[in-house]
């Protein structure tokens, strides 16, 4: 029983930040962006344009990043249409990538299951039109150093658990779809 309470932490960061099965050899998981036809109503006229992934983005109106990460709380649960630019994607199976807000450290991680949808590594640098609904993850102390030390190895960067004291929370989007394009 002791053995499965230590192990709880590290598998609820894993769940919340790692790569789960991943896509089956030779699987398409992109497709291009149908262009707007006036037939297809307002809300088609205001589909962004590029490479779609998943179910592409249906809402017309975008949500700050910032504004949703000055208050996760209050999105928590909703479907949101956000924009930014990808500054990182992930290396393994490409099942999330993180999109910029207007600030330093100001970014949202939108995260897919495995093989649903995978991101290209060569995504970093464009820009992003992505929809999904906002998850909070409220962690324990013991969580949020774990979750800590598991990203410092992830991108081999020093890690000190006296610098973690208090409990943390992960806000990510739970996407539903997305559109990359080389510009704003």
């Amino acid at each position: 029983m002791t053995m499965l309470r230590a192990l709880c932490p590290v598998l609820l960061c894993a769940s919340l930040a790692a790569c789960d099965k991943g896509p089956k050899s030779g699987e398409a998981t992109a497709a291009p962006a149908a262009p707007a036809t006036s037939s297809a109503g307002a809300a088609a006229a205001q589909a962004p344009r590029g490479t779609a992934f998943g179910a592409g983005v249906k809402l017309a109106e975008a949500t700050p990043i910032d504004t949703i990460l000055a208050d996760p709380k209050a999105y928590q649960g909703k479907t949101v249409r956000v924009e930014g630019m990808v500054t990182d994607v992930c290396p393994r199976r490409g099942c999330w990538f993180d999109l910029a807000g207007s600030g330093p450290g100001k970014k949202l991680k939108f995260k897919v299951t495995d093989g649903e949808m995978v991101f290209p590594l060569d995504s970093k640098g464009k820009y992003a039109v992505a929809e999904g609904v906002v998850a909070v993850h409220e962690l324990s102390l013991e969580q949020s150093k774990q979750y800590a030390e598991d990203q410092a190895k992830e991108y081999g960067t020093p890690y000190d658990p006296a610098s973690i004291t208090k409990p943390t929370s992960l806000v990510r989007l739970d996407g539903t779809g997305a559109v990359f394009r080389d510009q704003k």
